[in-house]
């Protein structure tokens, strides 16, 4: 689960001293061999991260390959609760030297240390020689991926957190019940609807969602097809009066009417115990689409499904015929807290990341390093997947600016919990967008 993937909040206290890395040199031109020589004999990093579909073995192999390549010991740490494990001690004041969590959970512990200025400046790293190899961190990550807000939450030109996993987001469908019905996937919001009212027929919804938390890369996508990327980037830095335009309305219109061709059970099912289940109606052919990333497949490997089951994944539909469908690509993010005691070491680490070893560990686990030339070396679904934009679908990247924190205020529960009730009918689209306008006037009160 990406969140993702993700309503109640966790209370921490975060203690915001710095304690000393075990480096002594941080200057942006060290090669990681230099960085490596450094770190005492026996140094030992601690590494936290999240568990998700791709399972935890990964990284311990990755920990493995790196402590033979450095000499540095990995005290690695996984669960798919890891803000529940890793909290109590950071409370007391002790981090993990490197954190892999990715925004949009819904604990929001990574966003909580983005809010605090509570993670290191890693923009050096993209300097520094991956381990074992002679290329710079900077020429093994993909264009783009080190100049979003994702990554760049500040919007001071340095980089704090690390890409990991991409992942084109898109609606996921099963590809066979499309063709035993003769269904076209719909390539317009309009054939979108016209393709409900048949489903519907055949007592099949439309759709579902495994959480509200995987809206985000739904409604990004949705702000690009319905604006472009000027829209996208006004309502993402909650420009005055941008939500009371036509691009916006357009947005909550298209989701406030696919509320009502949702499978009704999905909000009780939308939370981070029954997810799975919200994501088994798609294999039962009880719902079509569902917004969700390429973790999916393995995610769902074992489940039961209907017969001549097939994954297919498509771009969210364009606004109007003859218009653009997006994708939004959608990667996770390691990060270093400023209180971890070995920065220097942690740095290392994160650098090996993109190492040619361990993006080899990652992909037989499917997940994805965002390297360049990797989508040559994939084979089955992810051949079909990770080629959504050589068919067409525009890419979608970047979220919500950051602000400074206020009580009861968070992107997730503003923009996207809502939905739960517009499927419920507890809430009105009215009622949505008025809670967005209000709440993003304090978000751009509180911008950082």
């Amino acid at each position: 689960m990406k969140k993702k993937i993700l309503c109640t909040m966790m209370s921490m206290v975060m203690v915001a001293s710095l304690f000393a890395g075990c480096g002594t040199d941080s200057g942006t031109e060290n090669s990681a061999s230099d960085n490596s020589k450094k770190e005492k004999a026996g140094t030992t990093i601690s590494v936290a991260a999240i568990e998700t579909g791709y399972g935890s073995q990964m990284w311990q192999e990755v920990a493995d390959a790196f402590t033979e390549e450095t000499g540095i010991q990995v005290e690695l740490t996984t669960d798919k609760k890891l803000e529940d494990v890793i909290g109590p001690s950071m409370q007391g004041g002790e981090y993990p030297d490197v954190i892999h969590l990715a925004t949009g959970r819904e604990a929001a512990l990574t966003e909580q240390f983005i809010k605090g200025n509570m993670i290191t400046d890693i923009t050096d790293v993209l300097s520094m020689k991956v381990p074992g190899e002679d290329k710079l961190v900077s020429e093994k990550i993909a264009g783009g991926f080190t100049d979003t807000s994702l990554t760049n939450p500040y919007g001071d030109g340095k980089t704090y957190l690390a890409p990991m996993f991409y992942s084109p987001c898109g609606l996921f469908y099963n590809a066979g019940l499309l063709e035993e019905k003769g269904w076209d996937v719909p390539t317009t919001w309009d054939e979108m609807w016209e393709l409900g009212d048949k489903a519907k027929e055949e007592g099949i919804y439309l759709f579902t969602y495994p959480t509200t938390g995987y809206f985000d890369a739904f409604f990004y996508a949705l702000m690009y097809a319905a604006g472009g990327s000027e829209f996208f980037d006004k309502a993402t830095n909650y420009e005055e009066g941008i939500w009371e335009t036509p691009e916006a309305q357009t947005c909550f219109d298209i989701v406030a009417k696919l509320a009502e061709y949702t499978n009704p059970i999905t909000p009780a099912q939308a939370n981070d115990q029954d997810f799975t289940q919200n994501q088994q109606l798609v294999l039962d052919n009880k719902a079509i689409f569902m917004p969700n990333g390429t973790w999916i497949v393995g995610e769902m490997a074992d489940a039961p499904r209907a017969d001549g089951f097939k994954w297919g994944m498509t771009a969210l539909p364009a606004v109007k015929a003859g218009g653009d469908g997006y994708s939004y690509t959608w990667f996770e993010q390691a990060w270093i807290p400023s209180g971890a005691e070995h920065q220097d070491a942690a740095k290392l680490f994160i650098s090996y990341l993109y190492s040619d070893k361990a993006c080899e560990i990652f992909a037989k686990a499917g997940a994805i390093q965002p390297v360049l030339g990797i989508a040559d070396k994939l084979e089955g679904d992810n051949v079909m997947f990770y080629s959504i934009y050589d068919n067409g679908a525009k890419a979608a990247m970047g979220n919500f600016a950051s602000f400074e924190a206020i009580p009861g205020i968070e992107v997730r529960t503003v923009f996207f919990d809502p939905v739960n009730s517009l499927v419920s009918g507890d809430m009105t689209e009215q009622e949505w967008i008025d809670g967005i306008i209000s709440a993003s006037d304090q978000m751009r009160a509180n911008l950082k």
